[in-house]
């Protein structure tokens, strides 16, 4: 992704960024869509950015669209991406505070609000490691701070004619999926994403010590949390 994201930057036009999954049909991501603007993002991630206050994560930034949007309204906000020419792009774009940096091993820094657009919280990679999400939020985010995330609930991909739900490994949580990206001729190593319906995860995070608030839903099974400690 970073390569696209190097190219589209410098040149305006890039190749086809594919995504493979066993789940699903080849897809492909836009790269424009990654240097979209406020006016053009989905009305979820419109919502996050005006919510957004204080001190601010955006983790796993890419080309830095939110995190100029956000600079733009006078936020001091870091950006995060464990892609080293993504952040590169993001510091030519103009972003000020641009880190090569895992969130989870991220520290020495609280933030009010930490962001993950996108379908962000899916780096977690599955139910099994939502763990990691909270212990880290309990490093980094600072008194009465938020966790701001869009996630899908995919179960409808799954859905019969009948409404019964025929999920391909029963022994497994639907909404953790295998990624393979390939741009050109790079083509990157699988990885595990995680899908989470809301139900689960404001589940998950009460067991943690967290409060859940589904702030909006999109029209394609998707939805903003807000996430706060109790």
């Amino acid at each position: 992704m970073g390569k696209a994201i190097a190219e589209y930057w410098k040149t305006g036009k890039a190749d086809r960024l594919r995504v493979f999954s066993p789940m699903f049909d080849e897809d492909e991501i836009p790269l424009s869509t990654l240097f979209r603007n406020y006016q053009s993002m989905p009305a979820i991630e419109q919502a996050a950015i005006d919510m957004a206050e204080g001190r601010t994560l955006d983790v796993g930034a890419g080309a830095g669209c939110h995190a100029l949007e956000l600079q733009a309204l006078g936020i001091d906000v870091t950006a995060i991406d464990i892609s080293p020419l993504s952040v590169e792009t993001m510091r030519q774009r103009g972003v000020r505070k641009a880190l090569e940096q895992d969130f989870f091993t991220l520290q020495g820094a609280e933030f009010d609000t930490v962001l993950m657009m996108m379908n962000g919280i899916g780096i977690v990679g599955s139910l099994f490691q939502m763990p990691r999400l909270f212990q880290q939020l309990d490093r980094i985010l600072a008194p009465g701070g938020q966790l701001l995330c869009d996630s899908s609930d995919i179960k409808y991909v799954f859905e019969t004619e009948d409404g019964t739900y025929e999920y391909p490994n029963a022994d497994s949580y639907y909404g953790e999926v295998d990624f393979r990206m390939q741009y050109r001729d790079t083509v990157g190593a699988t990885f595990p994403w995680l899908y989470i319906d809301p139900q689960t995860l404001a589940h998950v995070a009460d067991s943690y010590g967290y409060m859940t608030e589904i702030v909006k839903r999109g029209k394609h099974f998707d939805f903003l949390a807000r996430i706060t400690k109790r």
